[in-house]
């Protein structure tokens, strides 16, 4: 697989190099509220810049339906990806079309520029080999070569991250070459006991990824609204709590296998219940004491404790999910208290990604706390769980 090092030691001065970059930020109308995926786009697009490069940015944002959509514009990424490198990016008002072309054509040496939204084009997302490739096409066509640097897009076989590999010579960017050294050391070069944190919302997101790490964690704690289905299949009355009825023998699987595996299978031991999502009057009570008419929002301070205590003597952690609704300051207790257990340790720390890396921010807890904040949530969870990145294996084919 050749990296973004071998592309430059190549030369780049005057190459039109497209980048796939992942600048999916969330949004508060027009303004992001976490730069954090644009903030690590910058390294390879700035080395590429300053090596002359001519440097044409390709991103999604949001799930637009195939077709152009204003409010998913790239337009605050690309005005937030000027202010980081010091100079204009100029955003194409569309991805192949006559704007882009002019765009493309303009650019000059050490220039960037960024094509609107890849997902405005129906292609970018089909299941349809030969309609990705014609897209992948003609976004080859504005290029010399192409850099995958959009970790958390990696384990999708889209156009613009699979199909156009296959049409330029390709490179494994920067931030993607990180991420899988990081994720390869939980995998292949770990240091024990090694402690998962897994929370959210779903079990049924995390199915693959729990029994894989059941063959390979010391412990595995569950917070979260997954939770819930898990307490559920022990016996426990759940009250209005969110529940995975369709997953409860699933999880009783799981709670078999750990037991068998002699793997520390750690649920809350108690939580923070409200009668009304949201409202921040809420009781602390046992987990084996849920009311029937009430559903709980975070884990409580005796399972904060609980799972501060597992961690404190591991080696490695891997953490995914908040332990409740941390964008209510009522409910960002257990949350906070996992990533200050994480921020103190002496352990190798991986915080992976999607909503984890936006709490940690939105907590105001210290980035560099972290050994490292992944950009893909989802890519990292498909990775753990053994799962081929097509992204990743076209570039190593």
């Amino acid at each position: 697989m050749k990296t973004l090092s071998d592309l430059l030691a190549e030369g780049v001065a005057g190459r039109r190099v497209l980048v796939r970059a992942d600048l999916n930020v969330p949004l508060d109308g027009d303004k992001i509220t976490d730069d954090g995926r644009v903030r690590a786009s910058v390294p390879t697009i700035k080395a590429l810049a300053d090596a002359g490069a001519r440097v044409i940015v390709t991103a999604h944002l949001g799930r637009p339906k195939g077709e152009p959509d204003p409010k998913f514009s790239l337009a605050p990424a690309a005005a937030r990806l000027g202010e980081l490198l010091g100079s204009e990016v100029a955003l194409a008002k569309d991805l192949v079309g006559e704007s882009a072309k002019a765009v493309v054509e303009a650019l000059t040496d050490g220039g960037v520029v960024m094509l609107e939204n890849v997902r405005f084009d129906a292609r970018e997302t089909s299941k349809d080999d030969a309609e990705r490739a014609a897209l992948a096409e003609e976004l080859a066509a504005f290029a010399d070569a192409f850099v995958s640097d959009g970790f958390g897009v990696v384990h999708r076989k889209q156009a613009s991250v699979y199909d156009v590999a296959k049409k330029l010579p390709a490179y494994v960017g920067g931030l993607v070459e990180t991420e899988l050294g990081v994720l390869r050391k939980l995998t292949d070069d770990l240091e024990r006991p090694y402690v998962v944190v897994l929370g959210g919302a779903k079990v049924s997101d995390k199915l693959g990824v729990i029994a894989n790490l059941l063959t390979k964690v010391d412990k595995l704690l569950i917070g979260g609204g997954m939770a819930y289905t898990f307490l559920k299949a022990q016996g426990h009355e759940v009250g209005t709590s969110l529940l995975q009825e369709d997953q409860l023998d699933q999880v009783r699987g799981f709670l078999a296998e750990a037991e068998k595996r002699g793997v520390e299978l750690v649920l809350p031991v108690d939580v923070l219940v409200t009668a009304e999502f949201g409202k921040p009057e809420h009781e602390v009570v046992g987990t084996d004491a849920i009311p029937a008419d009430k559903m709980g929002l975070d884990i409580g301070p005796k399972s904060r404790e609980l799972f501060t205590s597992k961690l404190a003597d591991a080696k490695t952690v891997f953490w995914n999910g908040p332990m409740g609704v941390f964008e209510i300051e009522t409910y960002a207790g257990g949350t906070r208290a996992v990533a200050e257990a994480l921020v103190k340790s002496d352990a190798f720390t991986v915080v992976g990604g999607g909503d984890s890396a936006a709490a940690v921010r939105a907590l105001g807890l210290p980035e560099d706390g972290f050994s490292h904040i992944s950009t893909g949530g989802g890519a990292s969870l498909e990775f753990l769980e053994g799962k081929e990145l097509p992204g990743i294996s076209v570039l190593e084919s």
